[in-house]
């Protein structure tokens, strides 16, 4: 049975080492996400680096919620931001600044900061912000992991605007870096190369790393392209502006429209729908 190549999300351990890892590789899901903007080619490799990043990092996840990544920076990309969530759904988008031309990953996120947001679906979320230090965005969420959750992490990432994957390890709670188990498993996992990230079966990529390691390959995880979007988030969305703003805009449009960043479905709310969030827009009455 030949194993899923696209689209895909894998989990593994090792039988002698508190290690634990990810792999994954998408297809679809990044054409559709890709699909809903124009991206130069330099800023789709980013975003697809950012989405395999977000599908590998919510496979940390123990209860049902989200894991959002989104950098901000004063480069020609003001904005990056990936989501994937327990059920291996995701979505992306970047922001590229007008006339931009900038392609190395210092230009484009020059001057930034990188939070990971942990979102469950029922408590509090939980968020951690590195600045963007590193000259790829595996080693800024390297950063990450290092200083906000002191877990020895290693993420290779690489993309090429059809297909984007990315291989993550990292120490259980508890172990260290200075283990020699760590230490020799992320020597083997450094060699891998782009090419072999982004084609070779899961199972060839993972001998020719750790055919000497005893590797615990777990049954794949489908992954999609998917929006949370929906009336009731549109409608907080408004809520957030206040009443005020929201009948402003409507006064002066005749409708609100809200387009989702994400996949371009857009809500719109008329004087009754304002009326329904808000109550009825009551007028003070006119003194003579």
């Amino acid at each position: 049975m030949n194993e899923p190549e696209l689209d895909c999300l894998r989990c593994f351990d090792f039988e002698g080492a508190a290690v634990r890892g990810g792999i994954v590789r998408l297809g679809t899901a990044l054409t559709d996400v890709l699909a809903q903007h124009f991206y130069p080619p330099p800023a789709a490799g980013l975003l697809g680096e950012a989405l395999a990043a977000s599908a590998l990092l919510s496979a940390t996840l123990k209860f049902s919620g989200s894991l959002s990544l989104q950098a901000r920076s004063e480069g020609s990309v003001p904005l990056l931001f990936a989501e994937c969530g327990h059920d291996r759904r995701l979505r992306g988008y970047a922001r590229v600044a007008e006339g931009a031309h900038a392609t190395g990953f210092g230009a484009m996120l020059s001057r930034g900061n990188l939070a990971i947001t942990i979102t469950p679906d029922q408590g509090q979320r939980y968020q951690g912000i590195v600045p963007l230090e590193q000259p790829e965005l595996a080693g800024c969420l390297e950063d990450y992991f290092d200083q906000s959750e002191q877990l020895p992490t290693l993420i290779r990432l690489a993309s090429d605007g059809v297909t984007a994957a990315g291989l993550m390890l990292q120490v259980l709670p508890g172990g260290r870096a200075t283990d020699p188990e760590w230490e020799h498993l992320r020597h083997l996992s450094a060699t891998v190369r782009t090419e072999e990230l982004l084609a070779d079966p899961f199972e060839r990529l993972l001998w020719k790393l750790f055919h000497e390691e005893g590797v615990r390959l777990q049954p794949p995880e489908s992954v999609a392209f998917g929006c949370r979007c929906s009336q009731t988030r549109a409608a907080a969305t408004l809520q957030a502006i206040g009443e005020a703003e929201s009948r402003s805009v409507l006064a002066e449009q005749g409708l609100i429209k809200i387009q989702c960043e994400f996949c371009q479905q857009e809500y719109r709310f008329d004087a009754a729908a304002l009326e329904l969030l808000f109550g009825p827009d009551i007028q003070a009455p006119t003194r003579h």
